[in-house]
């Protein structure tokens, strides 16, 4: 073999030992970054955020939650308030953009959707050009329906100062009412500086005060809509000459990721942030929030769709009128049957409807506990008490007591605040027509009863007067007796 023939053979061996290699690489698998290579900064830092701990795993019985890579994360079910999955919710971090939510909320409460915002120099100059916005200018305007779609659409930051300085008069007294708001939400550890939030230091939230604020967020039908759109047809007029689109860029929204029931909700970055990001989702019923904190891209979509899986398949809503009659007593028709003098009747006292609980798939609801408070703080008119009812320690729900008309099921009340594990041995139950059957028994005994005294002593007094009667006669005889006896003596002693 010459030399010629031997330098193509070794090009050919080595093409296909390179093929080979090629093919294996393609066909299985390989770790991106070993453990025995270095890991990127960004990736170190991904992996690190996977392994704190979620916190709702060290839940006695609770459905074990995934790994993600959010910093923060939290699952809220809407109308309960439930915690289903939690990983450092009350950790102070920045949510970026998705502070929108609040100055949204905060203007839907204010202001008519037809009312004319005023675009200030400040509001315009006030944010960088090279940031999200629309490119309003200083003497322009739109109206606040026009806005919201600017703020959570374009997530515009002139839009929101705009919007701020409507509402409040100045940026300043804005983030006064916004972080008023949040307290009134509930929130604790959270502090606002600014209507869009671009990075300030002391402005932050935590993933707990978002979903609270969210939940507010989502329970608005205008808020619903305005937040759960693709993209928005911005049309020339008299406030401004541009005619242009906005595309949402909630990638569940926009359409980029597909997830059945997604309801809304807000994008957030800034590179002190990383990527926020705010979701709601609805079905079956049950309506869940979803908040990330501090992940990179696309991670904070991936994640908010396992969560999403993690709750809905693992967790059911159950209303509470419909399933808690551990408090009904049976076979008891003094205290409970339904039925009053009229046709159907009810107690006074009763759990009101529109309650609900969130369980795990394997529980049942008799394997609740509760508490009753008499003093909490959200009692409305009729309201009697609240119920707290309780998975293992872990709040699930409430309902509230309160006066009723309706035949619902009626409740313990006991004196102290201990759980409610069993039958209950103080028992308000009312049932009008078995008290009036009751208390009509009670009244023919007692009307019985004087019948016989009166009977009794008339027959006393019968023979009294006939024993009268009868002396009387006596009385008579022996007096007539006397009298002939005195005439017989007059007689003999006149012969």
């Amino acid at each position: 073999m010459n030399f010629q023939k031997k330098k193509h053979f070794f090009l050919y061996i080595i093409t296909a030992l390179l093929s080979v290699s090629v093919l294996m690489q393609a066909s299985f698998p390989v770790s991106a970054a070993p453990d025995d290579e270095p890991l990127s900064e960004v990736g170190q830092a991904a992996r690190e955020r996977l392994l704190l701990p979620v916190d709702t795993n060290n839940l006695p019985y609770w459905p074990k939650g995934p790994a993600i890579t959010a910093e923060s994360a939290i699952l809220m079910e809407a109308d309960t308030g439930t915690i289903l999955y939690a990983k450092n919710i009350h950790k102070e971090l920045y949510p970026a953009s998705t502070t929108k939510m609040l100055t949204c909320l905060i203007a839907v409460e204010q202001c008519a959707m037809n009312e004319t915002v005023d675009f200030s120099y400040e509001a315009v100059s006030s944010v960088p050009v090279d940031g999200s916005n629309m490119g309003m200018d200083a003497g322009e305007y739109l109206t606040m329906e026009e806005c919201l779609y600017g703020i959570m659409v374009a997530s515009a930051n002139e839009v929101a100062n705009a919007v701020a300085e409507h509402v409040a008069g100045s940026l300043d007294g804005f983030a006064e009412m916004m972080n008023q708001r949040a307290a009134e939400l509930g929130c604790e550890n959270t502090h606002f500086v600014n209507a869009n939030g671009l990075h300030v230091d002391d402005h932050y939230t935590s993933a707990y005060d978002l979903a609270l604020i969210a939940r507010a967020y989502f329970q608005n039908d205008v808020l619903r809509r305005i937040g759960n759109t693709p993209s928005y047809h911005f049309t020339p007029s008299a406030g401004q000459p541009d005619d242009f689109y906005k595309t949402n860029k909630h990638r569940l929204i926009n359409g980029e990721f597909s997830y059945d029931g997604v309801i809304g909700g807000k994008t957030g970055y800034t590179d002190e942030a990383g990527q926020t990001l705010v979701t709601g989702c609805e079905q079956a019923g049950m309506r869940l929030i979803c908040v990330v904190m501090k992940e990179e891209a696309p991670a904070q979509f991936e994640d908010t769709m396992t969560l999403f899986d993690y709750g809905y398949q693992n967790f059911v809503k159950s209303n509470i009128e419909d399933n808690d009659v551990r408090h009904i007593i049976n076979n008891s028709n003094f205290f409970y049957t339904g039925n009053d003098i009229f046709g159907d009747s009810s107690p006074i006292l009763s759990i009101a409807p529109g309650g609900y609980v969130v369980l795990p798939n394997m529980a049942r609801f008799d394997d609740l506990t509760s508490k009753i408070d008499y003093e909490a703080a959200d009692l409305q008119k009729n309201e009697i008490a609240e119920i707290s009812y309780y998975y293992h320690d872990t709040l699930i729900g409430s309902g509230k007591i309160v006066f009723s008309s309706q035949n619902t099921h009626t409740y313990d009340f006991s004196s102290d605040d201990e759980p409610v594990t069993g039958r209950p041995d103080n028992v308000i139950f009312i049932n009008i027509k078995m008290l009036i059957i009751i208390i009509s028994a009670v009244a023919a005994v007692m009307i019985f009863f004087l019948i016989l005294h009166s009977v009794f002593y008339s027959r006393q007094d019968y023979r009294h007067e006939r024993s009268r009667k009868k002396q009387l006669r006596r009385d008579k005889r022996l007096k007539r007796q006397e009298r002939r006896a005195a005439r017989r003596k007059r007689k003999r002693r006149r012969r």
